[in-house]
């Protein structure tokens, strides 16, 4: 039901009171990867290969998706970041790259505002973060925000009805559907219907108002090691760089050509390319 990763193992790691799924192979600097909505730590499988002759790469499931547990609360970002620390942290890497996309990005950011002694490189990957000073138009006009998180109703609205919503959800941000796997979506469909996985996926919606509170702070002390900002040019990846400008000095990146919001799906090998060349992996 649950696909394996050649060359890659799994283990449930104990953090902050629950267990986090976390995926690892490779060799070298390490690397996190923290994927986004509705998809697992599989999202980044097409890259995880690519990124292991250069470096130790963990990616994992976030609380609330996958095989990680789904507690009642702790979906803000702060605490989230503190799951994803602490995994580091367990399998001894006690500095690091992170790189998060989407849902991911937004724990990514206040992972190296919070833990500055530990991360050493920051990439987000095509998403509005909280604290933007674009952030309110912008979540304005994206539909599924107000959507998720309403109390209830989405759990009630997508049970059973998983593949669906995820696949017309992806397919709408996707820009060459020649790379829309339906296999994957299967994927993304079976865990979501796992018990309080949608849930724990909407609650990730429900804090964000305390999560633009939160990142506002974070402003007030720029991130200073480099940053990647990157996304689909048919997306976010027009306004990435400047956004990530209002938190951090050292930021590079841009688009990539011809994408649209999932770019490890879409584009394994630029997002991987970009991650070697900007951590300088030898």
């Amino acid at each position: 039901m649950y696909p394996t990763l050649q060359g890659f193992s799994q283990q449930l790691i104990p953090v902050n009171g629950i267990k986090i799924n976390a995926v690892t192979g490779g060799e070298g600097p390490p690397i996190l990867l923290l994927h986004g909505w509705p998809e697992t730590w599989w999202e980044w499988h097409h890259v995880m290969p690519r990124l292991a002759a250069h470096f130790s790469v963990v990616a994992m499931d976030l609380r609330g998706a996958g095989f990680s547990d789904c507690p009642l609360d702790g979906y803000d970002k702060a605490t989230m970041a503190s799951d994803a620390h602490e995994v580091m942290r367990s399998l001894g890497h006690d500095r690091y790259a992170v790189c998060g996309h989407d849902i991911g990005g937004m724990v990514a950011l206040p992972q190296a505002a919070l833990f500055r002694d530990a991360v050493t490189h920051l990439a987000v990957l095509d998403v509005p973060l909280p604290g933007w000073s674009g952030w309110e138009e912008t979540i304005a006009k994206l539909w599924h925000f107000s959507f998720h998180m309403s109390r209830d109703v989405p759990e009630r609205m997508i049970h059973g009805r998983e593949y669906d919503y995820i696949s017309a959800f992806m397919a709408e941000r996707f820009y060459d559907h020649g790379s829309f796997d339906t296999a994957d979506i299967d994927i993304f469909a079976k865990a979501m219907a796992l018990p309080g996985r949608t849930r724990g996926g909407m609650e990730w919606y429900r804090t964000l108002a305390a999560d633009h509170a939160a990142a506002l702070e974070y402003k007030k002390r720029p991130i200073e090691i480099p940053v990647l900002a990157l996304g689909g040019e048919q997306r976010f990846g027009p306004r990435m760089v400047p956004m990530l400008r209002e938190f951090a000095n050292d930021v590079s990146g841009g688009s990539i050509a011809r994408c649209g919001h999932y770019v490890a799906d879409e584009r394994p090998e630029e997002v991987a390319a970009a991650l070697i060349e900007f951590i300088g992996a030898k």
